[in-house]
């Protein structure tokens, strides 16, 4: 077995455990909401969750091929590698890139901010790129991933906030405990939208990162992706692992989206859920690699402002603002430097090293998690300023 096939397989095991994280990181995304409000208890929520990111995963594979042409240049025309880019160092920096956005991914659901696990993929990528001296497609970074994370979440905030206004507004006669009950209801439907909305785009993601690193082993090429689309395999494993890591569920996020930021309601869930699956599924159909976090942010916050009398916790926005702003940096830096490192020792060899550095650093995030837990059981305990609730009520299923 060549050095080079052993680092595609490390290439694709981190890949898919990038895709796992991504699943328990983004599950709030989806659900934060209807668990909020009581339409679904939260076992049922990542349930359902998980099985509609299996079956997203499967309905297209544009922001895929936006992934293995739009962010690092390995490629040339004809389907070669660039001019002095081996194969080897090509899967080294696809490997340092993603164990930079693992890393971040995990060290921010420890602290329970919704921050980006799309960007943290792109943060890494380019930064081990950079410090592999490969060529980074600043347009396509630019037009398809720094644009829409600025816009995504004010259009989708200005869009919640008209639907929630609306919503209010349509149903001011009607009795406070039939209008939840209604929407409760609601919530499902459009909880579910934005779970397969979720597959749909961010399964992708981590599809288009093995497919960078068999187009860099010479195994797929980007046009034959084009032409006949991303080999079956691909799908069902990311699918798969996406789905695995939502049904975990990522009960601090949950907990910062659902009750950290806006007092919500059933009208307002509903109105934020159907905003960000419309705004997901659209920029998915248009091969825009989008932060789903960004999006349901976005529009929770544009929920709070929408509804007359709403309450939103501008100072837990604020943090989260920063730490959208440091991910690309922060997961590039570490990228960067897992690079060095694997590029350092070299071979085989420096990627074995880096992948006992990933799995050693996971473990001890994991390992302060269970100090203080998040759960099922406390993830909708009143927000008291920490993600941790001071007080843990009766678990519920």
């Amino acid at each position: 077995m060549s050095g080079e096939f052993l680092i595609l397989i490390l290439v694709i095991v981190t890949a898919i455990a990038f895709d796992f994280t991504n699943g328990f990181h983004d599950t709030g995304n989806a659900m934060a909401t209807s668990i909020a409000t009581g339409a679904l208890k939260p076992k049922v929520a990542v349930t359902i969750s998980a099985i509609l990111n299996l079956v997203g995963a499967f309905l297209s594979v544009e922001v895929a091929a936006t992934i293995t042409k739009d962010v690092l240049k390995i490629q040339t025309e004809t389907g070669g590698l660039v001019d002095g880019l081996s194969a080897q160092t090509a899967m080294t920096i696809i490997f340092a890139g993603l164990v930079g956005g693992i890393l971040w991914n995990l060290l921010t659901w420890l602290l329970g901010l919704p921050s980006s696990s799309s960007h943290a993929l792109f943060g890494g990528l380019i930064g081990a790129g950079l410090a592999g001296s490969v060529a980074i497609n600043w347009d396509g970074i630019l037009s398809k991933i720094i644009v829409p994370a600025f816009l995504s979440p004010v259009i989708a905030g200005a869009v919640a906030a008209a639907g929630t206004f609306l919503v209010y507004a349509l149903t001011r006669r009607v009795g406070q405990k039939r209008r939840d009950a209604g929407f409760r209801w609601g919530q499902i439907g459009t909880a579910s939208l934005v779970s397969l909305a979720h597959g749909t785009g961010d399964a992708q993601k981590t599809m288009g990162v093995i497919a960078l690193a068999l187009i860099a082993h010479g195994t797929l090429t980007t046009d034959g992706i084009l032409e006949d689309g991303l080999p079956v395999w691909i799908i069902f494993v990311c699918g798969l692992a996406i789905a695995l890591g939502t049904y975990l569920g990522g009960w601090r996020i949950i907990r910062t989206l659902g009750k950290g930021l806006v007092e919500i309601d059933s009208p307002q869930g509903m109105a934020a859920e159907a905003s960000s699956a419309a705004i997901i599924l659209t920029s998915s159909s248009m091969g825009m690699a989008l932060s789903t976090t960004h999006v349901a942010t976005g529009s929770i916050l544009g929920s709070g402002v929408g509804k007359p009398g709403g309450k939103v916790r501008w100072g837990v926005a604020g943090r989260m603002a920063t730490a959208w702003l440091t991910t690309m940096p922060a997961a590039g830096l570490v990228g960067a430097v897992c690079y060095f490192i694997a590029n350092g020792i070299g071979g085989v060899a420096g990627a074995i090293v880096v992948f006992v550095i990933l799995v050693a650093l996971a473990a001890y995030l994991y390992l302060r998690s269970r100090r203080q837990p998040v759960h099922a059981g406390n993830v909708n305990a009143e927000w008291d300023g920490t993600v941790v609730p001071s007080q843990t009520p009766t678990p519920v299923a």
